[in-house]
Order: C-alpha cells, then structure tokens, then sequence
C-alpha cells in the first residue's frame, strides 16, 4: 500500500489510508471470490476528491491487472481488449518462453493451493490490547486512530469494533471464550487437512470455505474474515507433498512437449527431399554455364509460375522438385544453344497450417513446408491431458491422410506416421480415450492410452515391462465393474491371465516380493565380512564362521547369538552356540545346525548388547501368554555382561553365564543365587531362593547346573572384601614419605609407625588431614552458596535499578552492596574446597593404636605433617593482611595492630583465631586462652578479622560467605605450607 501511495504521490490521513488498504484488498480478492466493497468503504471512496480517486483506480487496475478491477468502482477509462494469442503473423517464430496459456499447468512464483492440497492450520487467540483512554481535549478519533489491518478483516469499522478481536483473551465474555476454546480444540484435533478435489477446506462444524488459487497469505487472510474465526489468530501453510502411488500416477507421453523447440520459422541449412512439392514462396537457384556464366534465383508466385528470363514464364506449382528439375534443365538446352542449367532448392517458402482440438495452444501456424506433424505439434505447445496422443489426425481438404500415434515414436523410435504437412493441412488431436493406470513393480509406472481390446500382457508392455522384484503371481485389477461398484481381482501373471482384457478405468498394480529371504542365513556383529550367506542343507555354524580371523578383536567367542523362525507359525525362538567349541569341533554338537532365515550375532566384550537383545527380548515379549510365559531369564552381579536374556531350549546355569560374558575377577565361585518365580495352583505368584555351587554348575555337574525356567534371576556374588587396593599419602616431615598401601580398619598411627615416626623438625600441631570425600562435600557446598549468591545479587540488581540514587543506601541495595556482592561472588566462584579434617596428631601419637583419638583411614587420604612454624598470619579486614614472626609476648590485637590495625568493616566483635591445626578460638572468656588479657597466640596460628555484614543487610548469609572464603583460604596455604 505504501508503494502505491508513493506511486500516487499522495499523503493520506489514517482513514484515508484505511480506505486505500480496502480498496486494494477489494482488488486483489476480486478474481478469486468475487469481493465486492461494503457500502462503508463506498462512501470512504467517494469521500476523496476526483484526482485521488483516479490515481487509486489506476493503481488498482495495475494491481488487479487487466480486465477491470472487480471491485464495483467506476472511472472513465477502459482497458483496451487483448488480441488472441494464438494467431500468428506469416514469418513469426514461435519462442518457447512464450507465456504459457491460462489452462496450462505450470508452477507460479507463489504456491497456490490446488485441489487435494495438504494443509495445516496454527490456531490461537488473537491478543490485541485495547485503545488507551483518550485524554482531556482529545477526539476518540485522534485518541484512536483506525486499525487498517483489523478493518480489512472485519469488513467494516463497525465490525471491527465488535469483534471479539478487539480485547485481549483475558477480557472476553466467558460465553465467547469457551466458544474459542471449543472451536480451536476441534481445529487442531485435525491437523493437518487435505483440500477437497475442487480446492474447498471443510472445517469441523463449518460450511467449506474455497481456496482454490490462493496463495498462503490469502488463504490465512480468507479465513481470518470467516465470521465464526472472528478473535483467533489463525495461520495457514501448505504442506509441499509430492503424490506417491496411485495418486502419483500421471499420463504417460505429455512430457515430451515440456521442451518447446525456439522456432520452426523456415530453414535453409536442411537437405531437400526430390519429392518436395514446390509452392509459392519457394525458391529456386539456376546456374547457367557454357556460353553464358550467371545465377538466377527464381521465386515460385502465388499461381506456380517462375519467370525465367529468355524463357519465359514456367509452371512449376504443384511439382516435385525432381519433375520442376528435368524439365528446367531440359528447356534451357533446347532453347537456349550452348547453354547448360544446374538447379537447385533455394529458400523456402512458409505454409500454414491449423492444429485444432485438445492442443495446448489450438490455432493456426507458419512453419517450415519440411514440418512434420510432430512439428506442428510442437508449435502448439503440445497436447493437453485430456487430448489423445494415440489417434493425432492429420486432415487435408476434408480427406483423413494419416493418423499418428505418439506411442510408437515415444516406446519404438518409430516415426513413419510422422507425415510431411503442406499448406492448408488440418491436424486435429481428439479427446483422449480409453486408459487403463498400471502401478507398482513395473519400470515405468503411469496412466496409458489404450486402443481396442488390450490384454494384461499388452498394458505391461507399454509400461516396460516388470521389475526384478515384481510378484507375477500378485497383481491385481481395480475397476469399476457394469453395476458400478468398484471391485478388485486377483491377476495371476504367471498362470496364463496375460491374455485378459482391460476396460476403461482399470487399475493394474504389480505387487513386491516379500523382502523376507527364504534360503539364506544372516551374519551380523562384530565380524569383518558380515553379510548374507546361501543356504543349504546340512549348513553348521562353522560353515560360515570359518575361523577366528573373521572375528574382530574382543569379540565374545563362547557366545553366538542366534535368531530363529520356526515353520509354520514363524514362531520366534532364540539358540546361543559356544563359537570356539565349535571351531574346534566342526560337525559336533556344539556345531549347531543352521536354518533357512537365521540371524546370527556376534557380540562384543567391551560394550552392552542392549541394542540387539532388546529388540529380540520384545517380540519375544509380544509371543507371551499366561500359558506360554515370555522367555527370558536374567543375570546379575559379578558377570562381564549382566542383563536380561533370552531363555533357549534347554538353558541351564552354565549356558547364562556364559551369555553374560562370563564371571568376573571378584566373582564368588562357590555359591551364587537363582531367584525362581513361579504361579502356583492358587494363581499366585510365589518366589523361591535356589543355593547354587557355581564352581560346580561351571564344570557341568547336573547336580548344580540346572535347567532355567522363565523368569529365572540368577546373581553372582562377590568375592568378600573385594574392593579396589586402597592407599594414603603421607608427605613432609615423616622420615619415610610416600604412598602407602591400606587394609581395611588401618589407622593412621599405624601408617605413621610404618612411616617411621617423625622426624625432628616436624611440627605435628599444625598437621594437615585431607579426605576426598570431605573434599567433595565441602565443594558442594561452596557452588550452592555461589549460585544463592548469584540469585541475591541479581534481586539486590533489580532494587537498585527501582530505588532512585538519591535513596541508594546500602540497607536500600545501593551500588556499595552491588559491588561487595560482586567481589565476593567471583572468590566464591574460584574457591577450590580442601577437605581437611581436624586432628591431633601429638595426641595420636601419645595414645595406642586405635584409640578414641585415632583415625581411621580410607583411600585417597592425605596427611602433611609441615616443618617447625614460625610465624602467625593475620587476615581479613586489616589494614595489611601479612605474616608475623612469632613473639610469645604478644597477644592477638597486638598482631592485628602490626598488620595497621582494622578497617572500618571490620566486625570486631566476632575476631577469632583459627590454630595451627585447624581448630578455633572464637571468643575471650576462658583465662587459659588468655594471655596479658588477650587471646593467647601459639605459632602457626592465624588471626581473622571478618567483615561486619549487618551493614549490608539484602544479603544475610553474606557472613557464610566470608567465613568460608577465609578458610579455604588457611587450608590452602597449610596444604601448601612445605
């Protein structure tokens, strides 16, 4: 619409604007539906003055192209009618990018839709807010404007202020919202839907609404202006499927017509046949020799006369060119002495002809006098769907001269009925007829014409014939019998029904071989050539596993898997065979005998078989009963494998532990567990435990290896105190550092005597003990901490953003808090937890092993045990945050005054000591802390001075936070403290 009006050259005011928007949808929707405008936008169009209205006529005469707007509006011009197409001037070539004719199927630049279109529709409400209440001074026009695209929808402005549209969902009548609701549940339980043959969507509960020849767009706008749609969003895209089958089928033949020739004006460069008729227009070239030495170039008239100077007027019309040339050449010897002719063809003249009937283009044409009947064909553009490309007749002066039948070009290369055409001739193409569709196994599947009676066998010959994997013993014939039901019978090809005839209509579908193989054996898995193997009687297991170089390294050898179907249910039964055994004895029973359609699978150590048992475990599934139980039994524990598994004929204890793998290292070969379920005669299902000697079931003894039933669960137990060698590190100042291996229950004064003891330099009070699992808790902990944090900081964000700057204290969530959260967030983020445990070591080392004071290990320990500590560090909200040398005579705020004393956050209230080993001292009141009337200070110690976070009230776990950043921060540097 702005393209227009920028066209026009006119600025319009809202309601104009809305005027112009309908008059061109009126436009546009005029062709398709036969829109007219409403009364309303009648008088909206008439309100403007006489030079707009003829400049917006103009433009929707552009817009609506030729043949008027549609719309119901008047304006003095009219538009100049359109010469027919398909009459051409004498000489005028025909061009293949001509446009094609109105009736021709051709693809447009938008997808329409066309009959039989899948669609699918996207329903919702349509929110729209309402208009904001006008202010004092103002108009309701100025306080809302027209909504152009609501107007167009609704049809008028009255419509559109009634519409449902018009308020948001949540401001509906529940009348009208449960209406919505209903309508839009029903339109989206169809999804997606297929247009009528006419191109008409039929809506659950509506009348069908036409879409034919609409584009997405249109068709979206179409059925937003269904009164019943009215307030919902609704969207319609096409689904670009291409047919398939039957419906997929199309007319054999008029695809030879797609690549139009770009002339058949008349040529020159092509030989002459010597029984070409000359005809006015044509020329001939006379070269004379002997007494005199020139070229004449005569040109046949409208009466068949050529005037040859010194001769006079000659008849040549309506002669062959071999007749027109003995006699020239004979009357130029007799007439004229010592001089000889030599004729030959010059240009050609042009004929025109007339191809009439079901021809894509029918009308008169110019073409060459050497055209063919294809080639006029081809002037044509070709034969319509509808016109017959068996019975093409070629009529001169009312008289039948030939009939042409396409298929003998298209399927033999033949074109002896591709007859010359002269000038006047007539080629008329007739209604298609008779055609019979063949689908399925056959090479070239479509819809043919047929002639006369026409046998099965001729039908396929047209349609070339059968695939390798044609059924000739499954086809049948769909077809519409005397009383006009459609009916289906069985064409056996094979038995001598080539022979029957087919009628108008007939449907010939060719049916597939069943892909299932009847003699052929499977190999799949973890082998080098797996594939299909011939089957034949007598065929065992090693006949197509031959050796264990076809097998991939870690392939399971003593578990094959073998898929079988039985006759002549194809009951689905499962077999396992020991590959090495039977390698090792071909023909044997653990040989096992192959039939036609087995599925063998090789498996693999390193990985689960889930993807291939699974699937065989449900169709085993699908074949349960109560009176015959799925067969499957399971295995867990100390297997290789554990799973569930197929139960075979005969399954025993041995042949289960075989498919699981086979036990693993820490397996208990003594005893193992079979679970047995089992429905008894009151129909309840009762459990029983079975004791099993699994060294003895592995050895074969039928005593202990005995036979699996449904649902058996056998569990292979463990080694006890079977568990991964377990170690601790012991490092620093012990005199044999190193990693030490563990029993269960060790402590840690028996690692250190079997360390030596320590040494004379150790400093046994600040120990560090390290677990991992400590470890792992501890840094939970920390990223819990780190995203509340985060949580906090982003609502402390969103305040400060609310509370003007004026109001930004830090109690208000100001910019102070914002950037201490902040610091803080990013030590949290990078705070690594240590796991350290707090110990005693001197007291360890003065007790007894295992004593209330001694610990008991477990792997990934660590013990550091630091040299002779001299210093006392000082931390947190000081001035300096360093190191001092140890001075036994000064006591905690003396340390805190050598490190400038505390800051203004600092909370001096709550100052502890954390000592060398990791314990705290937190408050003054015990005097054997107490030194000079301060805390007493050991070396090693560290003085923390934490931050007061009551000024900082939006975040109140802030003083976790600290207190945790303070002690990752003492554990880190007593771990690295050697």
């Amino acid at each position: 619409a702005m393209t227009i009006l920028r066209r026009i050259g006119l600025a319009l005011a809202p309601r104009v604007l809305a005027a112009v928007l309908l008059l061109l949808l009126a436009s546009e929707r005029s062709h398709a539906q036969g829109f007219t405008p409403t009364p309303e936008q009648l008088q909206i169009f008439q309100g403007l003055t006489p030079e707009q209205q003829d400049a917006i006529l103009k433009q929707l005469g552009n817009v609506g192209g030729t043949g008027g707007t549609g719309t119901g509006l008047s304006s003095g011009g009219s538009n100049a009618e359109r010469t027919g197409a398909n009459e051409k001037l004498p000489g005028a070539e025909i061009n293949a990018t001509e446009a094609p004719p109105p009736d021709e199927e051709s693809e447009p630049l938008t997808p329409q839709l066309r009959g039989e279109d899948w669609v699918v529709l996207e329903v919702d409400f349509h929110l729209q807010p309402r208009a904001p209440a006008s202010a004092p001074g103002q108009t309701p026009a100025a306080a809302a404007p027209v909504d152009p695209a609501a107007l167009a929808a609704a049809g008028s402005p009255a419509a559109a202020a009634e519409s449902p549209s018009a308020t948001p969902a949540g401001e509906m009548a529940e009348a009208d919202r449960t209406r919505l609701e209903q309508t839009m549940a029903a339109i989206r339980a169809r999804n997606p839907y297929q247009l009528s043959h006419e191109g008409a969507l039929t809506l659950p509960g509506f009348r069908p609404i036409a879409l034919l020849g609409l584009s997405e767009e249109q068709a979206t706008l179409r059925l937003k202006v269904e009164p019943a749609l009215r307030g919902l969003d609704i969207r319609l895209t096409r689904l670009p499927l291409k047919k398939t089958g039957v419906e997929g089928l199309k007319p054999f033949g008029y695809s030879l017509f797609d690549h139009r020739l770009s002339t058949f004006a008349p040529v020159t460069n092509v030989p002459v046949p010597a029984d070409y008729l000359l005809g006015p227009g044509d020329e001939l070239a006379v070269q004379l020799y002997g007494n005199q030495n020139r070229t004449l170039r005569l040109t046949v008239g409208r009466d068949g006369v050529v005037s040859f100077p010194g001769i006079g007027p000659l008849n040549v019309g309506g002669q062959t060119f071999r007749a027109a040339k003995a006699d020239i050449e004979a009357r130029v010897e007799r007439q004229m002495i010592g001089v000889r002719a030599s004729v030959s063809m010059g240009d050609l003249g042009a004929i025109r002809v007339f191809v009439l009937g079901e021809a894509r283009r029918p009308g008169s044409y110019t073409v060459s006098p050497l055209s063919t009947m294809t080639s006029a064909l081809y002037a044509a553009g070709g034969i319509k769907p509808i016109g017959s490309l068996r019975n093409v007749l070629l009529k001169r002066h009312g008289a039948l001269v030939r009939s042409l039948d396409l298929y003998n070009l298209l399927l033999r290369g033949d074109s002896s009925d591709d007859a010359k055409i002269q000038q006047g001739d007539v080629i008329f193409i007739p209604p298609v007829g008779a055609t019979v569709s063949v689908d399925g196994e056959v090479r070239r599947p479509a819809i043919y014409e047929v002639r006369g009676e026409t046998t099965v066998a001729e039908v396929l010959q047209l349609a070339g014939g059968l695939t390798p994997e044609a059924d000739g013993t499954k086809a049948v014939v769909t077809r519409i019998d005397a009383q006009q039901r459609r009916v289906v019978t069985d064409v056996d090809l094979a038995a001598g029904a080539r022979g029957e005839l087919v009628h108008n209509g007939d449907l010939l579908r060719i049916l597939r071989l069943r892909p299932t193989l009847d003699a052929a054996v499977v190999v799949q898995g973890f082998v080098y050539t797996p594939g299909t193997f011939a089957y034949r009687k007598g065929l065992h297991l090693s006949d197509v596993i031959r050796s264990v170089e076809e097998l991939r390294p870690d392939a399971d050898q003593h578990y094959v898997l073998i898929r079988r179907e039985l006759p002549p249910d194809r009951r689905i039964t499962v077999l396992s065979a020991d590959l090495a055994a039977a390698l090792r004895a071909p023909g044997s029973p653990a040989d096992i005998e192959l039939m036609p359609r087995d599925r063998i699978t090789v498996f693999d150590l390193a990985s689960a078989r889930d993807q291939v048992i699974q699937p065989l475990l449900e169709e085993l599934r699908l074949q349960g009963s109560s009176r015959s139980p799925t067969e499957l039994v399971h295995i867990d524990g100390q297997v290789k494998v554990p799973g569930e598994y197929p139960l075979e004929p005969g399954m025993r204890i041995s042949d289960l532990v075989r498919a699981g793998g086979g036990t693993a290292e820490s397996a208990y070969g003594k005893e193992a567990e079979l679970t047995r379920y089992q429905v008894a005669a009151d129909q309840s299902r009762r459990t029983e435990l079975i004791p099993i000697d699994l060294g003895a079931a592995l050895r074969g003894e039928p005593s202990a290896n005995i036979e699996l039933q449904p649902f058996d669960r056998l569990t292979v137990k463990e080694v006890p105190l079977w568990e991964a060698q377990e170690s601790i590190a012991v490092r620093g100042e012990v005199r044999f550092p190193g990693v030490y291996s563990i029993r269960r229950g060790e402590t840690l004064h028996s690692v250190l005597a079997r360390a030596g003891g320590l040494t004379d330099f150790a400093f046994p009070e600040g120990s560090v003990f390290t677990r991992e699992s400590l470890r792992k808790q501890e840094q939970q902990q920390i990223d819990l901490l780190a995203e509340r944090t985060q949580r906090d900081l982003t609502m402390l964000a969103l305040q400060a953003i609310a509370v003007p700057q004026a109001q930004g204290a830090i109690a208000s969530g100001g910019p102070a808090a914002l950037a201490v959260g902040q610091s803080l967030l990013g030590q949290l983020r990078t705070a690594k937890a240590v796991g350290r445990l707090v110990i005693d070591l001197p007291a360890i080392m003065r007790t007894a092993p295992g004593s209330a004071a001694d610990v008991i290990l477990r792997g990934g320990d660590q013990l550091i045990v630091p040299r002779k500590q001299q210093q006392v560090m000082v931390l947190g909200e000081v001035q300096y945050a360093t190191s001092h040398l140890y001075n036994p005579r000064l006591g905690r705020d003396d340390y805190i005054a050598l490190s400038g004393g505390t800051t203004r956050r600092a909370d001096k209230g709550r100052i502890y000591v954390v000592r060398a080993n990791g314990s705290v001292v937190a408050q003054e009141g015990s005097r054997w802390f107490q030194h000079h009337g301060q805390t007493a200070i050991k070396p090693g110690d560290t003085v923390v001075v934490p931050l007061d976070t009551e000024r900082i009230p939006p975040l109140p776990f802030w003083q976790a936070v600290t207190q945790i950043l303070y002690n990752v921060a003492i554990a880190a540097a007593a771990v690295h403290a050697l």
